[in-house]
């Protein structure tokens, strides 16, 4: 009766708040089309509530808590601590990571109302199978609107801050001795949560610094049990490297290296990005400058994109990527940065040679018309 009094709230708000996927806006309408969902969400939603119950440090082994957005550029920088990360677009390809057991309770969530890629995963999983699959749909924006949570971090993301001298502090919460004096994240300070209130005068006196807690891996407890602390001291820029020391000497190995960007395009703030200024500007006095790719689905191109744009939903995309023209740069759009953002780092990946090609990074909402408005990123 809970789960049916859940999916049938969740259906009214959808039919309430006119939906539309990684969005787009349509142009006024018969009240009965309006009545329609963008998309049709998934029967088994949840409320954070029931997400709350489930998160343990560890996950328990019948539980996982899947990130279906993009790797890059949004769950690096930012998800559910323990939350795995499964992008709905690499979805057959990551079937491994999924629990063997399909009793397995599964719950799928991505970037809030607007966003349909947990729908897709979750609709895939069972028909692998699975028989105990969920979607918190309201997502990552809900999680991070609570002010008493905090966003998890990965690797590629700390080391980034570290490589650009970014205002943070690092924290190593693992006992000082055993651990921290024989090995630790570079620039990271020792603050054993175990002698947390002994030490914490280490911390910023500016308590909206950038603090980051990392000890052990996931099943280390010490990193988020030092975060709890230093919110509770007022701190109000924490977050936690979950995946913690293993994980850092894993990665920090690797080469990262990208294609760089155009000097000749204004970038925005994220890497890869084009700054909102310049890409309303580059497309009201010369859109044919630009080569817009529309990753979106089909459905959502439908109905409205902007009018030079080619669509290549981001599941086909990898595959015509060797075909994309390096006359011109490249722009990739969607409706919230997610997948455009996604299709920026998979062409570094599949043709790093390719120069001048970028993204939105935002909230972009498109109308029949091909008029658009740009918000600043969820």
């Amino acid at each position: 009766m809970y789960q049916r009094i859940i999916s049938a709230a969740f259906v009214i708000l959808f039919l309430t708040a006119t939906l539309t996927g990684c969005a787009t806006q349509q142009a006024a309408a018969p009240v009965e089309a309006a009545a329609k969902p963008a998309f049709e969400p998934f029967h088994g939603i949840v409320d954070m509530a029931f997400v709350k119950q489930h998160v343990s440090i560890p996950m328990s082994e019948d539980v996982m808590l899947v990130d279906a957005r993009p790797y890059k550029p949004k769950y690096i920088k930012g998800h559910i601590p323990m939350a795995v990360s499964i992008p709905d677009s690499q979805f057959d390809k990551m079937t491994d990571r999924l629990p063997a057991d399909k009793n397995s309770l599964l719950i799928f969530y991505c970037g809030g109302l607007k966003c349909k890629l947990s729908h897709k995963s979750a609709r895939k999983a069972e028909k692998l199978g699975y028989t105990n699959v969920k979607v918190f749909a309201e997502g990552y924006p809900a999680w991070m609107a609570d002010k008493s949570h905090y966003p998890a971090v990965s690797a590629e993301w700390v080391k980034a801050q570290i490589d650009k001298g970014a205002d943070m502090t690092l924290v190593d919460s693992r006992p000082k001795r055993k651990k921290y004096d024989k090995a630790h994240i570079p620039t990271a300070i020792s603050i054993p949560d175990m002698q947390f209130d002994k030490f914490k005068d280490q911390l910023p006196a500016d308590t909206s610094r950038l603090v980051v807690f990392y000890c052990g891996g996931l099943h280390c407890k010490l990193s988020h049990k030092s975060a709890a602390k230093a919110m509770a001291m007022g701190y109000t820029n924490v977050k936690v490297f979950a995946e913690g020391y293993p994980a850092w000497t894993a990665y920090a190995g690797k080469a990262s290296t990208t294609a760089g960007a155009a000097t000749a395009i204004k970038a925005g703030v994220e890497e890869g990005s084009i700054d909102h200024g310049e890409f309303k500007r580059l497309v009201s006095e010369s859109p044919g400058s630009l080569y817009l790719i529309d990753v979106r689905d089909a459905d959502e191109y439908k109905k409205g994109s902007l009018k030079t744009a080619v669509n290549i939903p981001i599941d086909d995309l990898e595959a015509k990527i060797k075909t994309l023209p390096a006359d011109k740069p490249i722009v990739f759009i969607c409706g919230t940065g997610a997948r455009s953002g996604e299709a920026f780092y998979m062409v570094q990946d599949v043709r790093p040679q390719l120069k001048n090609v970028f993204y939105i990074d935002g909230e972009m909402t498109i109308k029949k018309d091909g008029s658009f408005t740009l918000n600043k990123p969820i």
